[in-house]
């Protein structure tokens, strides 16, 4: 398989109690549906707390550095190291002589000397861990996941804990000049006969949860400046930012809604629905299906905030997401034999396959005439159904050739 992208090591004293909990918490979260759909090595969740001999020694190391691994081992490409930080970890790291002092000055180090490589992604569990402490000063540099606390009405110290974290990491991983993560807020300001009013409150609510996050929202009403050319900064941001599309009844029929997700799904833009039907649609949309869907709820009269938490959560962890997945595409350079033609970053579909194809051709790299043409998607796969139908699209710009739909683990299954 594939050298592993993302390693990420939870680092807590064993005397904070909290910490295991905290831990396991990641683990569910980095092993959960999302993620396990990648390439295996995608990433990793591993935990320090205890050391070799004696609960009170330093954990075990962090492979940090370029050298190689024992037993052939391939380094991570990058590693995320989260220190939780409690007042036993304090305790620990006071004096000048021991373990756990050297123990995360080596991880500072390392930090200082690889940012590009070495992530530091602290959680303070205890205020006082950090106030006049020697760990404080080592750690005050690098600013904390979930410091500001979670929205008691939307969200709990688990969710924003995950949240932050995956965002942090898939920020820490782009290749993009500005790496905030850009919400671009898709609507429509039509609403059916009766329902004005609970549109207009839906898009209020999702902009007041984004503006709680350390999110960037784009929002046409309030972005688009005067002067601009509109129609090329909405092209624009819609290419390049994660996409939260609200659903509403006439939210399918919109011209430039349809747009809007055309472009984010051809550029391989996470993109995330919220569902939130009224009377009901007309007609629905090709272009809008095949996408992640969270439906939204009004309790006593308003809107529900843990639904649009839900929406933004599974919005970054698809963005972490497209992030491993681009470069899993980069490292299958070790394995050209894989003839993979496209690393489709999301499940394919007519819509994207033929502005692929396309692409490609015009490109010169589509596979020679007489070949498979070979593509790689995250998992779940596609259903027999779905295969048939863009085997079809192919037979009609390749008359004669043969597609090879695969996911990782059906990769696997053949010893890829």
């Amino acid at each position: 398989m594939l050298p592993p992208v993302l390693e990420i090591y939870v680092v807590w004293h064993p005397g904070d109690g909290e910490g295991l909990t905290i831990a396991k918490e990641f683990v569910e979260h980095f092993h959960g549906t999302t993620f396990t759909g990648l390439i295996g090595g995608a990433v990793e969740v591993f935990i320090r707390s205890e050391g070799w001999c004696s609960p009170d020694d330093a954990p075990r190391p962090i492979p940090t550095t370029k050298s190689p691994l024992p037993n052939g081992l391939d380094q991570a490409k990058f590693t995320a190291i989260v220190p939780v930080i409690g007042t036993e970890m304090a305790a620990a790291v006071e004096s000048s002589s021991s373990s756990w002092r050297n123990y995360i000055e080596e991880l500072t180090c390392r930090r200082r000397e690889a940012p590009d490589r070495i992530g530091l992604f602290p959680y303070l569990m205890d205020q006082g861990a950090t106030n006049n402490t020697v760990l404080g000063k080592l750690l005050g540099p690098y600013h904390r996941i979930a410091a500001s606390g979670p929205d008691a009405e939307g969200e709990t110290h688990m969710t924003l804990r995950c949240r932050d974290l995956a965002q942090g990491i898939a920020q820490w991983l782009s290749s993009a000049d500005d790496k905030r993560l850009t919400v671009f807020l898709s609507h429509t300001k039509r609403a059916s006969l009766g329902d004005e009013e609970d549109t207009t409150a839906l898009v209020a609510l999702v902009r007041v949860v984004i503006a709680d996050t350390h999110l960037r929202e784009f929002f046409d009403a309030s972005d688009l400046q005067p002067g601009t050319d509109w129609d090329a900064e909405l092209r624009s941001k819609a290419s390049t930012s994660a996409l939260l599309g609200i659903r509403t009844d006439l939210y399918p029929s919109r011209e430039w809604c349809q747009r809007e997700i055309l472009i984010a799904k051809r550029q391989g833009m996470p993109v995330i629905i919220m569902d939130a039907p009224g009377k009901g649609e007309e007609r629905g949309s090709f272009l809008m299906d095949h996408v992640p869907r969270i439906p939204v709820h009004m309790e006593h009269g308003h809107w529900n905030k843990k639904d649009v938490y839900q929406a933004l959560n599974l919005l970054v962890d698809e963005c972490l997401k497209r992030a491993l997945w681009i470069h899993q595409r980069e490292l299958s350079q070790v394995r050209p034999e894989l003839g993979i033609a496209w690393w489709a970053p999301h499940a394919p579909e007519p819509l994207t396959f033929v502005h692929w194809f396309e692409n490609a051709r015009q490109a010169g790299t589509l596979p020679p005439e007489g070949s498979d043409v070979r593509v790689l998607h995250p998992d779940p796969p596609l259903g027999p159904d779905e295969r048939l139908v863009l085997e079809e699209v192919l037979s009609l710009a390749r008359p004669g050739a043969k597609l090879d739909i695969m996911t990782p683990r059906l990769l696997a299954a053949r010893g890829g």
